[in-house]
């Protein structure tokens, strides 16, 4: 307009100009209207939709303003969150949720928001960099005329409409999703410093943005998130998971905690809504078919795993489909390379290109581990047949071979003093252990399914290569699981020799598991065999594990004599370490059943034997027991000074449940010097370790022994609580074996009462605790065991004792 000089004047306000304003006298501007923050594009948030607060609040913690984004001119670090996760994990719902919840935040985004679904993963459907910003243009209000065609000219535009937007404090969320690369985003992304960027993909992208991986939900969160559903669907009548937990559970589990699994169960659910659950579990429970079972409509799990699997290479798509031929839970970047016949290092960079793709994740036990979802895994394993049968067999051939082999390897290092050299594919114990810990459960899933597989051979021989590090480890399910598998597969080639070994071993981890029937059965039936094969070794192996069990039931008479018996076979026969093996185990009866006369002797043979042979770990176990002896005979300066010895060897040979032994014998010790502060610290770590290996068995007699120890250092209340946890662990043990348990509840009682009477407080209780213990006694037929009549004896003393107090107190 024309000011009163003459002069033409254009001010221009309310809005943004990106084109030519040609200047005349009377010329009219009109100006864009102000433009309303783009909403309209935004996907509405579920209402069904939890199990991600954590990942919520972090993802607004990076969008929220921060202060030096106030002044235009400062630049700080990008807002970009780049989020990634398996194909139906929710990532869209996530940054939806997100973004719907930063726009209700004041002054946090008042230009709104722009949303596109780059759809990279669909052929049909992908849109290029120059659609999507051709969209986005548009919803900033630029007229389509002044919309140029080239990717350089919408960036220049696109990005200098976001800074005009920052200058007139009008900031703006852009969110972008489903992108399959970089280069499919990288145009879309803001330079200003200050406009935020929320980018969703199947892929882990390097677009300069903080990466932010979504895992599956937990066990909690699934239910909820059908439990959510069912009611959004159906109202608050439909009440099945709530009625039915149980099952409610296995669908969860079923679907894997994939959102997008979830969401289809419950559209079913919805669809009957007289269906139970459990209908529903036992559709899914079928492995070949369950992919197929969640669809409905346009939404299928299938599907959503086609997509990101067009997208690999031909060596990732390869080794993605053998993946499952690896029973086990995860798999090793060398173990991997065997499947695929490559090198360690291709294998790895296929690896990394599968985990970037989400479609395995990296383990969370060790790196260079990797797992793959059990949804994934299943669709994997459909495209198995890809691959022909001769490759299937070759692949896993390889995969196993490698596994028998290193077992064996690993083997040699733990059997130290054994007089077998220690294999070179392990430098050291530790590395040796690192890899059986790591590859423990693939080891076991070889072996059970060596059936499905035709890996017999290769069972048995994981069966016996693994025995002693799952008994050092105290892994002894897992050691029964293997070895009645190996078991089976021997008895069913006749291989009678080994079929007796199977039943040793399974013998042993069967009493550890505190199956004595079981176990006594086992180790009888062997030893017979083994005499009548002629086999005295083997025999001898089979009657010292014998009696050790026999030991374990109180059949004292019997443990000895097997001891004895094997003791005398290993003497013949000159094997100097199952000599030395089977003495220490008699020594250790006849200290059980308190007479150290004739313990001592036979220990003290056995240790000099194991320090003959070199056995350092039979050597420490050896002083374990001779210092028990020795603290029975009054002499415990001897007994410390000998658990002080074998304690570093355990440490040494990582045998963590000798070292437990060893601090609870030196305790009591202790607490015979009045040593109790030391005392108490032997036994809390000791009890710590039962307590954090679920020994229940070792746990309870530590307990006792450490509330015995509190009450020498006159912490009564204390020595109390401790005593009571114990009885109640030796209660809960009496339920599952009365007549093994039963003797020991009785002890822990007296004790617990014991500890109260020194206390002189909750007599009652202690008076209670005796009178249960005497009843014990007598009902396990005390005055027939020299050991159990002298245990009623002191029971009924401390009775006397305490009522005596009672008496007095009244």
């Amino acid at each position: 307009m024309a000011g009163e000089s003459g002069d033409v004047s254009n001010t221009i306000s309310g809005g943004v100009f990106f084109h030519q304003v040609i200047q005349g006298r009377n010329i009219t501007v009109a100006l864009p209207p102000k433009i309303t923050p783009a909403l309209s594009g935004l996907p509405a948030p579920s209402p069904t939709f939890t199990g991600r607060d954590a990942h919520v609040e972090e993802l607004l913690d990076a969008l929220a303003p921060r202060e030096e984004q106030q002044a235009v001119l400062v630049t700080p670090q990008p807002s970009r969150v780049a989020v990634a996760g398996l194909p139906g994990v929710g990532k869209t719902e996530l940054v939806v949720q997100v973004a719907a919840r930063a726009l209700r935040e004041p002054d946090w985004f008042p230009g709104g928001v722009l949303f596109v679904d780059l759809f990279g993963y669909d052929p049909e459907r992908r849109l290029s960099p120059e659609q999507a910003l051709v969209g986005f243009l548009r919803a900033l209000g630029i007229p389509g005329e002044h919309i140029p065609s080239g990717l350089q000219d919408l960036q220049r535009l696109y990005r200098s409409v976001l800074a005009a937007f920052i200058e007139q404090g009008r900031r703006i969320l852009v969110v972008i999703d489903n992108a399959s690369s970089a280069d499919q985003a990288a145009p879309l992304l803001p330079t200003d410093g200050i406009t935020a960027v929320l980018i969703t993909s199947r892929h882990t992208l390097d677009m300069d943005a903080r990466l932010h991986d979504l895992n599956v939900l937990d066990i909690d969160a699934s239910i909820a998130l059908l439990h959510q559903a069912l009611l959004q669907a159906r109202g608050p009548a439909d009440t099945r998971v709530q009625d039915t937990p149980e099952a409610a559970a296995v669908v969860a589990d079923l679907c894997a905690g994939l959102p997008l699994a979830l969401r289809i169960a419950a559209a079913l659910l919805a669809d009957a809504p007289t269906r139970p659950l459990a209908s529903l579990a036992q559709a899914l429970r079928t492995e070949h078919s369950r992919l197929d079972r969640l669809r409905r409509e346009d939404r299928a799990v299938r599907a959503a795993f086609d997509l990101s699997h067009q997208h690999l290479s031909t060596a990732s798509a390869r080794l993605f489909r053998l993946y499952p031929l690896n029973a086990g839970p995860d798999l090793s970047t060398e173990s991997a390379a065997a499947l695929a016949d490559v090198d360690a290092f291709t294998a790895e960079e296929i690896l990394h290109d599968l985990n970037r793709a989400h479609l395995i994740e990296t383990s969370g036990s060790a790196w260079g581990r990797w797992r793959m979802h059990d949804l994934v895994r299943l669709y994997a394993t459909d495209h198995l047949k890809q691959e022909g049968r001769e490759t299937l067999i070759a692949a896993r051939s390889r995969l196993l071979e490698r596994y028998r082999t290193l077992a064996s390897a690993a083997s040699t290092h733990l059997a130290l003093g054994s007089g077998c050299p220690p294999s070179p594919l392990f430098t050291d114990r530790e590395k040796t252990l690192e890899w059986l810990e790591n590859e423990r459960a693939n080891l076991v899933a070889t072996v059970t399914t060596a059936h499905e597989t035709g890996a017999a051979a290769t069972a048995a021989s994981l069966a016996f290569s693994l025995a002693g590090f799952f008994e050092q480890h105290r892994y002894f399910a897992d050691w029964t699981t293997v070895t009645a598998t190996a078991l089976a597969i021997l008895q069913q080639a006749d291989d009678h020799q080994s079929a007796g070994r199977a039943m040793v071993n399974l013998g042993i981890a069967q009493r550890e598991l505190r199956q004595f029937d079981a176990a006594v059965l086992l180790l009888q039936t062997a030893a017979d065999a083994f005499a009548e094969a002629g086999d005295g070794h083997s025999r001898a192996m089979a009657l010292d594990a014998l009696g050790v069990t026999r030991r374990e039931t109180r059949e004292y008479g019997e443990s000895i004599d097997a001891h004895t018996a094997a003791a005398a076979i290993y003497n013949e026969i000159q094997d100097l370490r199952g000599q030395a093996r089977a003495l220490t185990n008699l020594g250790s009866a006849w200290r059980e059943i308190h007479q150290p006369d004739k313990a001592i002797p036979v220990l003290s043979h056995a240790l000099s034997i194991m320090r003959a042979t070199g056995d350092d770990r039979g050597e420490a176990m050896t002083l374990v027991n001779l210092g028990a002896a020795l603290r029975e005979t009054g002499k415990f300066e001897q007994a410390i000074t000998l658990y002080g010895e074998a304690i570093p060897r355990l440490r040494e040979t990582h045998d963590r449940h000798g070292v437990a032994l060893a601090l609870h014998n030196r305790g009591d010790a202790l607490q015979h010097m009045e040593r109790f502060s030391e005392a108490i610290d032997d036994h809390r770590q000791a009890a710590d370790f039962f307590r954090n290996v679920q020994d229940h068995h070792h746990l309870a007699k530590a307990l006792a022994s450490l509330a015995g120890a509190y009450s020498g250092d006159e912490q009564h209340t204390t020595a109390a609580e401790i005593s009571a946890e114990a009885v109640a662990i030796q209660r809960q043990l009496v339920h599952a074996d009365p007549a093994v348990n039963a003797p020991e509840l009785a002890r822990t009682l007296c004790l617990a009462a014991w500890v109260r009477r020194n206390g002189q407080h909750d007599l009652v209780t202690a008076l209670t605790m005796t009178e249960e213990s005497v009843a014990i006694y007598c009902d396990r037929g005390a005055e027939t065991s020299p050991i159990l009549s002298t245990h009623l004896r002191m029971a009924q003393e401390l009775r006397a004792e305490i009522f005596d107090l009672l008496g007095r107190h009244q």
